[in-house]
């Protein structure tokens, strides 16, 4: 059974359900982690009026959608994020899957990847906060791939990159700060780069670090509170990564052929 652009619905079809629920659960990572809750007790329940949710009210996507992004029980307004995460999670699995989807070592690694990277997005979006308890698994993920047969970085590439560029950077901000008095990429910044470094390898981290690099400095341009407070950076390494990780081969032939 194949589907439209190549993609089989035997394997698209439980791809996309199990997006859907992953995406549930980065709601709950989202919801809990900057509050430093536990994300195993209680179970799910309404932020508002703290009622557990039966099953029936859980469903990924559908739930949200039956109940008009409302409480059943108190009527409180559940936020737009849960159902961007719901959507968006499966969708970038399947690209993924498009992309990846012949070779099972790249297609895990990728799926690993951003199963770290949704969260640390809208964490990050809405709280200004990478937290170490995301990026230190997600860099020990990232060179646990590196020792396996058939990954796309080695195991020395992604560690020497992650490496290098923490310091290089660390003395980038250290130099930004006294030169011009005011803090300059965060902390948790500069461990979600190393994290992705371990991923990406050298030369990839280099182009998604451009490239976010000018995603926010559009943002800022056109956000108030940008120009006013400064940018939270992870949502555009976010953006950057997933954008060279789907279209960067593509990217680079265009400018060779330009060239």
């Amino acid at each position: 059974m194949v589907g439209v652009g190549g993609l089989n619905l035997f394997f698209a079809i439980p791809i996309f359900v199990l997006g859907a629920c992953f995406g549930s659960f980065f709601n709950v990572l989202i919801d809990r982690l900057p509050k430093h809750q536990s994300i195993v007790l209680p179970a799910s329940h309404c932020a508002s009026c703290g009622t557990p949710l039966p099953f029936y009210l859980n469903i990924p996507i559908v739930s949200y959608l039956v109940l008009g992004g409302k409480c059943k029980f108190c009527g409180a307004k559940i936020h737009i994020h849960h159902l961007l995460v719901e959507i968006l999670t499966p969708v970038i699995y399947l690209a993924l899957f498009w992309k990846f989807g012949t070779d099972p070592t790249l297609f895990a690694k990728y799926l690993v990847l951003f199963s770290f990277l949704i969260p640390i997005f809208f964490i990050d979006l809405y709280n200004r906060l990478i937290l170490d308890k995301m990026t230190i698994p997600m860099a020990i993920f990232g060179l646990g791939f590196g020792l396996l047969p058939g990954n796309d970085i080695s195991f020395w590439n992604a560690l020497l990159t992650a490496v290098i560029l923490l310091l290089l950077m660390l003395g980038i901000v250290w130099l930004f700060e006294k030169v011009r008095h005011k803090e300059g990429m965060g902390g948790g910044d500069l461990k979600l780069l190393a994290a992705l470094a371990t991923y990406l390898g050298a030369i990839n981290i280099a182009f998604v670090l451009f490239f976010a690099s000018i995603l926010a400095i559009i943002g800022a341009v056109f956000s108030k509170r940008g120009r006013q407070e400064g940018i939270a950076f992870g949502p555009f390494l976010a953006v950057a990564c997933l954008i060279w990780v789907l279209a960067g081969g593509y990217i680079l032939q265009w400018y060779v052929n330009i060239l």
